[in-house]
This record gives C-alpha cells, structure tokens and sequence, in this order.
C-alpha cells in the first residue's frame, strides 16, 4: 500500500467503525433504493397487463398473495403506500450514512490539525528555515479542509458505487439475463476511462495546489511585511509579483477544468449510450413479446440507479486526487523528524547558570559560522559578546538555546552536556530576548506572563519596573490590560523590546541573554534598564550581546568575535588598552559622542 494510503489508514484509527457503520447503512438504504422500482414492476406485470402475460415467478406469487389480478387492480393505493414506506427507509439509511460518515471525517481532521500543530511545534528551526509561512499555513488549512471533504462525502461514495452496480446483478440475472448483458455492457470501459483519468489528473492536482500555496506565501509575506511595502512605495512591484503568481495559478487551473471537460463530455457520452442501448434493445424484446413490460421498467430504473453513480466514480477519482496530493503534502510535514531528544534525559540537579562552551563548531549550509569558540560564563556572572554583523554571536546564543546542535564540540550548563539534557529543559533554564521580539496580539499582562503563566500581577509589575517599562504601561487607557496589534505593531521599537525583557525577566531564569535587547531604547532608558540588571547581579547568568559599548563596559568579562572565532577576551578597561577590534570601535564611538556634544554646545551658544 501507497505510504500516503497507509498514513490516511493510521488516521482513520478510532473513527473506523463508524465508516463501517456508515456503509452498512449505504448498502441496507441500497437494498430499499432497488425495492422501490420492483413495486411499478408487480403493478404493471401483475395488474395492468392482460390475464396470461408472462411475468417473474415472484410477480406471481404477490398476484397470488394480494387476491388475483382484479384484486389487485382495486388496491393500488397499496402498491402506492409501499413505494412511499420503501423510500422513506431509504432516505433513513442514507441519512445515517452521511451523519456517520460525516462524524468521523471531521473528527479525523480535528486530529490531523491538532497533529499538524503539535508537530510544528517540534520540528528543528532548519526545517522553518527551509519552509514558507505561507504554505505551511495552507497545507494546515486548505489541504486538510480537502482532505476532510474527501473523506465525509467522496470515500463512502465509492462503496456507494460499487454497491448500486453489485447488488442488482443477480436480481437482473434472474429476470432477463439478455437485458442483463446489455445493461453492464458499457461499464467496465466507463470504469477504465475514469482510472485513467484518474492518472492524468493527479498530477495537474500537485501542480494546481503547489502554485496556491506559492500564491498564499506571496499574500502572507506581503501583509506581514505591508509596513516595509509603503515605506519604500512598493506597492506596484508587490502588486506584479502577486499577479505573477495568480496568473501562474490561473493558468494551471484552466489546464486543470479543461481536462475535466474532457472527461466529464466523454463520460456522459458513454452513460447516455448504455442507456440507449437498453431502452434500444428493451423496446426491441418487448415489442415481441419476450420482455415483459414491468420487467423493462425495472431494468430501465436500476440501471438508471446505478449507471449515474458509477459515472460519478470519476468524479470520486477526481476527489481523490485531490485528497491525494493533500494528503503527501499533509505528510511531508508528519513524517519530518522532529528536534533529536536524548533517548534518557539528563536532569539538573541545581539551577545555578554555570555555562561551558568547549571548542565549538557550526556550520550553515556547509558554511563555517563559528570555528571552535571556547568560553566559560560562571553563576551570576555578565558575560558580554562583541563583534562585527555575521561574526556569529547570535549563532552562539541560538546553539545555547538548543535551537542548533554544534558540529563538534560541545556545550555545558550546569556541568551537563547539553546533547544529554531534553530541549525543554535547556529552555526552562534559559531565557532569551532575540533581536527581533515577538508579541502576540493579546494584552500587555498575557505577553509579559507568557514567561510565567502563573506568575502573580504583582511579579508582573515587579518585571516590568526591572524592565523601565512599568511607567510606560500606566499612561496606557487600559494599563496592563491594553491591547496591542500582531506582533505587537501598536507599540514602539522600545517598548516592545522592553515587554520582552520583561517577560524574560519574570521567568527567572538561570541563564538571561540579550541579544541586542536595547538596541531601540533611548540611551537615557538604556542607562536605566542597565542600572535594574546591575541590581539584579548575581541572581542569574548575564549574556548580553551589543553594538553599543556603553552596553557592555560594565560586564565582568567581555569577548570580542571576529569571524567565528574568539579574538579578544577581558574586561573593559584591559581590552580599551590592546590594540584591536574593541580598542578601534571605543575609540570610532567615544569620538562621535563627542563630536555629537560640541555640535550640541555651538548650537546652544548661538541659539543664545
């Protein structure tokens, strides 16, 4: 079996008996739907027809049972009735056939969904790195949506089909094997048209959803980034782009609806020429007498029952390959590896922020990032990292929080391996504020206690005073209760560095890291916010990556990285003495402030 077949199988688990309750209801509303044209049949045969017509043994036997012909010529109403009753317990069980089959396939997408999510929540940063938003959001929504329709509506069609064609055959064998013939010739051909078909469509399939989910990426990518768009007037080059995109989907979809029409034309040519030749050769046979008429009437019926859902198998197949290309890109996500956990997790027997780099190595993309880094961060020691863009400091910060595993090497926290330790647990360890803080849109309090959700609002506050972000919320309408955009848009670059440090600061970590935390406050704030760590000293590890000296001329030991590898390392007044990287940046930043203050003073004096 096909893998995508036996993921679908493993999915069904738990809802499989009610897709079997489901079709035991299809056949059994089936058996009354070929009940109903078998009562017009004894009618006319048993009651309309002259005395010594020859008609189905069981014709006769009803005529038998309802009192002879006359008799039953005065009791049409029951024959009337019984049609009725007969399709009333059809629509029943068809009616539980869609309930129950319904139950199931929005169960198994409720499953699917909560899996899907679950898993992103697990797979490497690489992974996300490789992957557009965008599809990744449709293969969550859309493809599961196909999926679902699939399996509610098109899966208990097919047993429907082969059912309607089934369950006649020996019913029709008995009253008129000619008729029989005639009445399946054309069927095995629609079925090898449609499995066919089925061939060919699948793929345009792919190709149809692939280019929607490139076309969702670009909106997504837009609307994320619509701020970027105005401020560079991009409108009209974003707008090209889109249309690129859907032209290029559009295309693929007309491809797609004309291969259909030519199925769909092609189809219903070969359904209409079974039913000619039945009502051809039914007219012929009954014409000389060796075809009842009532019998024709059924023929005609059935076949009409089932001809059209055998027609509607290309439809079903069409459905299927859509559910089928839903389905692998539905498992290209399932079936990814999720973060490597060590097989039995090390525990932490203390909590004290003791962090060991040891010769560490990365690479991205077979490029080198960091060439074998060595440092030692003691408990409650700051620990600052300086260096030029693309140096490799945040990559450090990233191998820290188990976002990357090193290449060689290896990383200590708290004298355990990192490789040995669960990722939750490094995490629960190490609070990060990245470069690029994230908010939701929810209120200030909830972002603040996403690193602490039981935190009381008193720690809140307590966080958010450490974070020089306290008074800021108080002139807010709402306070801490105020809410803010996606991603937090309604707030300034500052504040919404500082909710992050916040939320950092009230996890109580054993290891705090700024990555560039500060680097849109103002130097006043700035100054404030390092004033409330340098009271903090000592409670946890410091590592604080900036560009901004004033940032780190306080750290008990700063690092100076230089193309992946260490080149400086001492505090503040030993490293402004050597020659090198930090001497030159102390010396470019101290001139331009003080360039800055004697602008400053001209421009006080002559404003005097």
């Amino acid at each position: 079996m096909d893998s995508k077949y036996r993921m679908l199988w493993r999915e069904m688990e738990g809802h499989r008996t009610l897709y079997v309750l489901a079709l035991a209801a299809l056949l059994v509303g089936s058996c009354f739907q070929y009940l109903v044209p078998l009562v017009p049949q004894a009618v006319i045969d048993g009651a309309l027809l002259p005395d010594g017509t020859d008609s189905a043994p069981w014709v006769e036997a009803v005529v038998r049972w309802s009192g002879g012909r006359e008799n039953l010529s005065e009791m049409l109403w029951a024959p009337a009735i019984a049609v009725v009753v007969l399709t009333l317990c059809a629509a029943v069980f068809i009616y539980l056939k869609g309930r129950w089959s319904a139950i199931a396939s929005q169960e198994i997408a409720r499953s699917v969904r909560d899996r899907l999510y679950d898993q992103l929540q697990h797979l490497p940063v690489r992974f996300h790195d490789q992957s557009e938003t965008g599809d990744l959001v449709q293969r969550c929504t859309s493809d599961v949506e196909t999926l679902r329709s699939f399996l509610s509506g098109q899966v208990v069609e097919i047993g429907r089909a082969i059912f309607l064609m089934l369950l006649p055959i020996p019913l029709m064998l008995s009253l008129d094997a000619r008729m029989t013939g005639v009445s399946v010739l054309l069927l095995v051909p629609i079925v090898l048209f449609s499995a066919l078909f089925f061939r060919r469509v699948k793929s345009k399939f792919q190709e149809v959803d692939e280019a929607e989910g490139a076309m969702t990426a670009t909106l997504q990518e837009n609307l994320t980034g619509i701020r970027v768009v105005r401020a560079f007037h991009r409108q009209e080059h974003e707008e090209a782009k889109f249309e690129a995109k859907n032209r290029a989907h559009k295309e693929l979809d007309r491809d797609l609806f004309r291969l259909l029409s030519r199925f769909w034309s092609t189809s219903d040519f070969l359904c209409m020429t079974q039913l000619a030749l039945v009502i051809g050769f039914g007219a012929h046979w009954m014409a000389d007498g060796s075809l009842p008429a009532g019998t024709f009437y059924f023929f005609l019926a059935a076949v009409n029952l089932f001809l059209w859902p055998v027609r509607m198998l290309g439809r079903i197949l069409t459905e299927l390959g859509k559910a089928t290309v839903a389905i692998g890109r539905i498992g290209e996500i399932l079936q990814a590896e999720r973060e490597a956990e060590p097989e039995a997790p090390q525990t932490l027997e203390s909590k004290r922020g003791h962090v060991v780099f040891e010769n560490v190595c990365f690479a991205h993309e077979d490029a080198p990032v960091v060439r074998g880094v060595s440092f030692e961060a003691t408990p409650g020691q700051t620990l600052a990292l300086l260096g030029p863009s693309g140096a490799g400091k945040s990559t450090l910060i990233q191998l820290l929080l188990r976002l990357y595993d090193p290449d060689d090497g290896r990383i200590l926290l708290d004298g355990a391996d990192l490789s040995t330790l669960s990722r939750k647990r490094v995490r629960e360890q190490v609070a990060a504020v990245l470069q690029e803080p994230f908010l939701y849109s929810k209120s200030l309090r909830e972002n603040i206690r996403l690193g602490r959700w039981s935190a009381e609002d008193t720690e809140v506050e307590a966080a958010a005073r450490d974070a020089c972000l306290h008074d800021s919320i108080a002139e807010f309408d709402e306070g801490y209760d105020t809410l803010v955009g996606e991603r937090g848009v309604t707030l300034s670059g500052g504040q919404r560095q500082r909710v992050a440090l916040a939320r950092a600061l009230l996890d109580r970590p054993a290891v705090l890291v700024l990555d560039d935390a500060l680097s849109a406050v103002d130097t006043d704030t700035e100054e404030m916010i390092l004033e409330a760590l340098r009271r903090r000293r000592g409670r946890e590890t410091t590592i604080v990556i900036a560009h901004r000296l004033s940032t780190l001329m306080h750290a008990d030991r700063i690092l100076v990285i230089e193309k992946g590898e260490i080149v400086q390392s001492g505090k503040h007044t030993e490293l402004s003495r050597q020659d090198g990287l930090y001497r030159r940046l102390w010396e470019i930043q101290t001139s331009l402030e003080d360039d800055l203050e004697k602008d400053l003073e001209e421009l006080a004096t002559t404003q005097r």
